[in-house]
């Protein structure tokens, strides 16, 4: 009996030892299997579609980095050097409207959102109301479209005037000029100004005048300082004194006041910005980050001169208020990824402190979160953030409605063709107006 007992402990160590030796066995082939599983697997690739700057580039290895082996952001190239802004936007538009997966993520011009909704996916519940309020207000509206959140702010510009401190310093009064050009000049200031020094020849105010999105900012950069809109009720209406004061301005620059050369009417901002440099211009109306994006197009002697670039509000009429447009690009997730969960996750890095930081320190991009402006040290860093900052009390936006960019390249034709003199200011305002409101399709 107790020889049969011992038999059957026997028999039961052995059973379980060999149940713990299966085990094992099974544990070990199950991490082996799936840990050359994972070794093997390709991680999930997500198409990021923007001008990729080399603060782009940046961004993307940290992510890239941090989420190795499982996600990988591949960078899609539309630099502003090769396409325009309209240009740009037809190419996403093309493979949206084709319902390709090509694209997960796409970088929207802000007034862009009305049109680019459609192609978005809603992103209500993935920034709840704590993440928003991240958000700097003025970068943030233009992300919803009927009352939906469909982008998120990446980085915000701010119309501005840039001008030439060295230059400014030589002229009789030159430091009191100056706490004026901070202030906000006048244009009636900017124009005795003209009549008083004699600069030799040089630019006094430059601004780019081709006929696209960036001359209709310059437009109603002045008509909005005379707290104007480009809309009356439902319709556009172009033909009021406010709108005719603004464009006849633009005008005079170049024709009666001839401060402004004719040349500006082929020029886009980066055209303005290597003529005024190459010119000595005084005053020119730009976006930020000049100082630091531009290093790699200008050659040394122009890259010399940017370290004496001074930045301050746009000009404004005595009677009126500084203005400046806001511009600035958001993102928008594809409705037709295949990868939305990973393509969020970039989304939400991007518009961390630290990437908005990395941004701005690489690019001099203007972050779209309140943290990276009341960060001290990074202030000290970087002074001239503040004054960004302080220039968006002065910011308009752009009416955010579907046909915006039918409106504005009508307006752009006829005040181009104003501005080079082969049309009076009032039928140039008279013609777009008509136009816009019958939706006639603008042949140029």
């Amino acid at each position: 009996m107790a020889k049969n007992q011992q038999q059957h402990v026997y028999l039961g160590y052995l059973l379980g030892g060999l149940g713990l030796l299966i085990g094992l066995i099974l544990i070990l082939y199950l991490y082996d299997s799936s840990h050359f599983q994972f070794a093997g697997q390709k991680p999930v690739q997500i198409y990021f579609a923007d001008n990729i700057s080399t603060a782009h580039e940046k961004l993307i290895q940290e992510f890239n980095k941090l989420h190795e082996g499982s996600i990988e952001v591949i960078p899609i190239n539309l630099p502003f050097s090769k396409f325009s802004t309209n240009e740009r936007k037809e190419i996403l538009a093309r493979s949206l409207r084709s319902k390709s997966n090509r694209i997960d993520i796409f970088a929207v011009d802000l007034i862009w959102v009305p049109r680019f909704a459609k192609w978005g996916e809603s992103l209500e519940k993935y920034f709840p109301t704590n993440e928003r309020s991240r958000f700097i207000p003025q970068a943030l509206v233009s992300c919803y479209h009927s009352n939906e959140l469909v982008a998120i702010p990446f980085y915000l510009d701010i119309a501005l005037m840039y001008y030439r401190k060295d230059i400014i310093g030589k002229l009789p009064d030159g430091q009191k000029l100056e706490q004026r050009i901070k202030e906000g000049i006048t244009w009636e200031e900017l124009i005795e100004l003209q009549r008083k020094v004699p600069l030799n020849g040089h630019p006094i105010y430059l601004f780019p005048a081709k006929n696209y999105e960036g001359l209709v900012c310059s437009f109603i950069d002045i008509l909005a300082s005379q707290d104007r809109s480009i809309f009356e009720g439902d319709s556009v209406q172009l033909y009021t004194p406010e709108a005719i004061r603004t464009l006849q301005l633009l005008v005079d620059l170049i024709q009666r006041y001839q401060m402004t050369s004719p040349v500006v009417t082929t020029f886009d901002e980066t055209g303005v910005y290597r003529y005024a440099l190459e010119t000595d211009a005084l005053f020119f109306r730009g976006w930020p980050g000049l100082t630091r994006q531009y290093l790699s197009s200008f050659e040394p002697p122009l890259i010399q001169k940017l370290k004496s670039i001074g930045v301050a509000p746009l000009p404004h009429f005595k009677e009126g208020k500084p203005t400046a447009v806001f511009g600035g690009w958001n993102l928008m997730l594809s409705r037709f990824s295949a990868h939305k969960k990973e393509a969020l996750k970039f989304m939400k890095f991007v518009v961390s402190e630290k990437s908005q930081e990395l941004m701005h320190l690489e690019g001099d991009y203007l972050p779209v979160v309140e943290e990276v402006y009341n960060n001290p040290a990074f202030n000290q860093q970087f002074p001239l953030l503040k004054m960004y900052r302080s220039l968006f009390r002065y910011g308009v936006h752009r009416p955010y409605v579907a046909n915006y960019t039918k409106i504005s390249d009508v307006i752009a034709y006829y005040t181009h063709k104003a501005i080079r003199g082969e049309i009076s200011v009032p039928e140039a305002l008279r013609e777009a107006t008509r136009v816009i409101n019958s939706r006639e399709v603008l042949i140029r």
